[in-house]
């Protein structure tokens, strides 16, 4: 058997395998980290109230407070994305969940403005690099019969870090907790998922793909994946060296160039109105209801991502395969965009609390429904 045949063979087990306890204990270890990415994240949108309350910020401090991490993770999804095609995703993987960890200690504990910035920007930087390698990570792990619903398990954690922020502030200023301490005690709290996720990421194997096709480590590669899935995946054959076309290759690709350009930019344009809008949450509904107080605007935040973001998530993940990811793409991106349409559009929109919250609430469904789900 010759070398290429070997390793086609490993990959071809791998897209076979039938779903086990190792693709959920994947999907579990990835999901840590989205949750983590999207609790860090969001909870700014809740926390940045009271920063502002407790130390008196204007309202260009609390934009900037606001856009840091977003314009980190930018940069922190750029550097991590190259450094696991170089030195694997295994180390990338739970490197920047010690990034996450000393960051969010960091945030809680700032004593100005600007270290707070600073921690933020720090955190930023490795939520930007955990979101594309547990993304990828848990595709590559994936058999072809389930890659669409286990990636989108793990997309589907977001919405706990979602609920958990807007809880959490609820249960701490209903305890009557002073603000000052309301707002370190959240930020604090992202250090314990990505603490946990540091361990369990150090005993996850390396990506059998990457093993094969970028290190030529075949043999090595296919005895780990045998072990940890029980006997599932096993290559027919002797599993050989073959290494991949590098990124100047793939550059030099118009067609490659062009999916690249079509997948990165739905992504661009879902996360400039989803990140957008989620963290400013808070804020927006303050601007529709100017009487309502900072639990209120908390508790009718929290309630927009149970009732609609959640469900949306969860029917995703069960009819993602059936529909096929392009099309539910689709049909996401047109229902947000008709929702934020009428928002701009009729009459009283933002002006009345509940057709508002009714409208955006959808947006959020078709948000999870669709191109949040799809986008890996």
């Amino acid at each position: 058997m010759t070398a290429t045949s070997g390793t086609d063979d490993l990959i071809g087990a791998l897209d076979g395998a039938s779903l086990s306890r190792f693709h959920l204990r994947a999907a579990l270890v990835s999901g840590m980290g989205f949750f983590t990415d999207a609790y860090d994240l969001f909870v700014i949108g809740v926390a940045s109230g009271l920063i502002k309350a407790d130390w008196h910020l204007g309202t260009a401090q609390l934009a900037t407070l606001n856009a840091t991490m977003l314009g980190a993770a930018f940069l922190g999804a750029i550097v991590a994305g190259r450094l696991a095609d170089l030195i694997g995703r295994k180390k990338v993987y739970w490197l920047v969940a010690a990034v996450m960890t000393v960051a969010a200690i960091g945030s809680a504990l700032a004593p100005s403005f600007w270290v707070l910035i600073g921690f933020r920007f720090l955190l930023g930087l490795g939520v930007g690099g955990d979101y594309p390698v547990s993304a990828v990570l848990m595709s590559e792990y994936s058999n072809s019969a389930d890659r669409g619903r286990l990636v989108g398990l793990v997309f589907s954690t977001q919405a706990l870090g979602l609920l958990v922020g807007p809880l959490v502030a609820l249960g701490l200023l209903g305890a009557g907790t002073p603000v000052g301490l309301t707002w370190r005690l959240l930020l604090a709290f992202g250090a314990i998922p990505a603490a946990t996720v540091i361990y369990l990421r150090r005993r996850m194997p390396e990506s059998p793909r990457f093993q094969v096709q970028v290190l030529g480590r075949g043999a090595e590669a296919e005895a780990q994946m045998h072990a940890i899935s029980g006997g599932q995946v096993r290559a027919a054959g002797t599993v050989g060296e073959r290494r991949r076309a590098g990124l100047r290759a793939f550059l030099a690709r118009p067609r490659l160039l062009a999916v690249l350009a079509g997948t990165a930019g739905s992504w661009f344009l879902l996360d400039y109105a989803y990140y957008g809008n989620t963290i400013s949450t808070p804020q927006i509904l303050k601007l529709i209801a100017p009487s309502a107080s900072v639990m209120d605007a908390i508790g009718i935040q929290l309630a927009i991502f149970a009732a609609a973001a959640l469900p949306g998530y969860l029917l995703g993940i069960a009819r993602i395969d059936r529909i096929g990811h392009r099309r539910l793409q689709l049909a996401g991106f047109a229902m947000m965009a008709a929702c934020f349409a009428v928002i701009a559009i009729v009459p009283g929109m933002t002006t009345a609390v509940l057709p508002f919250v009714l409208v955006y609430g959808l947006s959020y469904f078709f948000t999870e429904f669709g191109p949040n789900m799809t986008r890996s």
